[in-house]
């Protein structure tokens, strides 16, 4: 019996970079050496688009099952790389496992056969190393490329985030995908105005938004992406992502070789950040605001269903921890989280208030607060703090566009493609433009002004979260509420 396997495999980068490694010129030749050797054809194995450092590839797993049914007793490829590229598993395959189990191996190209006492047979371990390092200097070669698209602000991911999708004109290039965008801004909005994950879940499929796994039709063995449902996880991941603000961060993850592809996470200091790459989704005030909330409730460990005013901004003012908000004969009370645990050792006072009496009297305080508060000023003090609100985005983003403009009219100057009166006229109109989008920024502080004003006359959590960054309870049940914005950083009431 000669029953064989033609294997054939062919990866992306093969197919890039050599035509001759297509599948169909690799088939014509495997079938010609079948047919000049006589020998009978079993099947042939296609993996198509797969690297040769990873063997877990759906082909040529089927052909190892087939050799361990005996169904095959030779296995014939067009080159060593063919196989793979880890010299490794090649040598343990063509030294251990093919004998062991009667496969007679023949590599075409490199007159490679295990039956026959060859000396090309004795090159094989060193074929295989040589296979191996271009695998590494290949993979070297992508990730530079890729660092150096990354560093010049270009997207080089897969799917694009939720909001966003790829340029037609430019695959590396996010723009807005208008129908999502709205929801991203509706989750922003929803979370800022005290709703729990839960909470925005359930508000998003009554009113019958469709989550991304719907819009874009994946996850479609999910029973909950199948009736449209909104995971917890999915919006607190969208609240999360920095993208939202215009900025492009990339490298945060890596595989740990380019043999082993489990990913692992990159440092901080590793990641890539460009700045306003792309059009903003939010603001940059509102995506800082909405990161500080998630770091109050991340530390909110309680079975209450709602979301209270004051949850994650109460600290004790004696040991520092955090003063948790706990349910008891349907009513809610505060207690020190380090006495709670601790408190045998007597590390720390009670510090019990009854909720709603508190909250009724930090709303007292904020809203004496805010009738001292001159708007012009909390304004500049906001600005200084963010560097740049969302309006000021868009003008800057729009006077980078018109200047690149100008460039280009340049340059299309100097290589004769505009004459010199069209490129005064063109530049000319587009600088008038960027004097009108300059003037706008300017008026955009009284409208801006305006909003404020407006939000501070009601005392809720989005007002709590961008007013205040923590409130201290005294064991003698005062308060210090620490402001954001003042150099007076907090008011004492006694």
């Amino acid at each position: 019996m000669n029953n064989t396997a033609l294997y054939i495999r062919l990866s992306k980068e093969d197919s890039k970079n050599n035509i001759s490694e297509s599948v169909e010129n690799q088939k014509s030749l495997l079938l010609k050496y079948l047919k000049d050797n006589n020998y009978n054809l079993y099947k042939i194995y296609i993996d198509d688009g797969y690297t040769g450092t990873n063997f877990k590839r759906p082909s040529f797993q089927e052909m190892i099952n087939d050799i361990e049914l005996k169904k095959i007793n030779i296995v014939i490829v067009k080159d060593l790389s063919r196989l793979g590229r880890d010299y490794v598993s090649v040598g343990y395959y063509i030294e251990n496992w093919f004998p062991k189990n009667n496969i007679r191996f023949i590599s075409v190209l490199d007159n490679i056969d295990t039956q026959k006492e060859k000396e090309e047979n004795d090159l094989l371990p060193f074929k295989s190393i040589f296979n191996d390092l271009y695998s590494k200097e290949n993979s070297r070669k992508i990730r530079a490329a890729l660092r150096t698209k990354q560093e010049l602000g270009k997207w080089v991911g897969g799917c694009p985030p939720f909001g966003y999708k790829t340029s037609k004109k430019d695959k590396n290039k996010l723009i807005e995908n208008k129908e999502e965008s709205i929801i991203v801004k509706k989750i922003f909005s929803l979370f800022l105005l005290g709703n729990s994950l839960n909470k925005i879940s359930k508000i998003l499929y009554e009113k019958h938004i469709s989550p991304p796994s719907v819009l874009r039709h994946i996850n479609k063995k999910n029973k909950y992406a199948q009736i449209g449902y909104w995971s917890p996880v999915t919006i607190k991941n969208i609240l999360k992502n920095p993208l939202y603000t215009g900025d492009l961060i990339q490298n945060r993850h890596r595989r740990i070789s380019y043999k082993i592809r489990k990913i692992i996470n990159n440092n901080k200091n590793d990641w890539i950040v460009v700045k306003n790459t792309h059009k903003a989704i939010v603001s940059r005030e509102a995506y800082e605001d909405v990161q500080r909330i998630l770091k109050y409730n991340s530390n909110i460990k309680s079975n209450k269903k709602e979301q209270l005013l004051l949850d994650g901004m109460l600290y004790c003012k004696e040991c520092s921890k955090r003063i948790v908000i706990q349910k008891n004969n349907n009513n809610y009370y505060t207690i020190c989280n380090n006495y709670k645990r601790y408190s045998k050792l007597k590390i720390c006072t009670s510090h019990s208030n009854n909720y709603y009496k508190l909250e009724e009297k930090i709303k007292y305080i904020i809203n004496m607060i805010i009738s001292k508060i001159n708007i012009d000023k909390l304004y500049k003090n906001i600005i200084s703090k963010f560097e740049l609100n969302i309006i000021k985005n868009n003008n800057e983003e729009k006077i980078c566009r018109l200047n690149e403009m100008i460039e280009r009219c340049y340059i299309d100057k100097l290589n004769n493609k505009i004459s010199e009166d069209l490129y005064k006229k063109t530049t000319k109109k587009i600088q008038k433009e960027i004097d009108n989008v300059k003037n706008k920024s300017k008026r955009s502080k009284k409208i801006d002004c305006n909003y404020i004003e407006k939000k501070l006359k009601i005392v809720n959590r989005e007002l709590i979260i961008r007013l205040v960054e923590k409130i201290e309870i005294h064991s003698n049940k005062s308060i210090d509420i620490f402001l954001n914005f003042f150099n007076s950083n907090f008011i004492t009431n006694k």
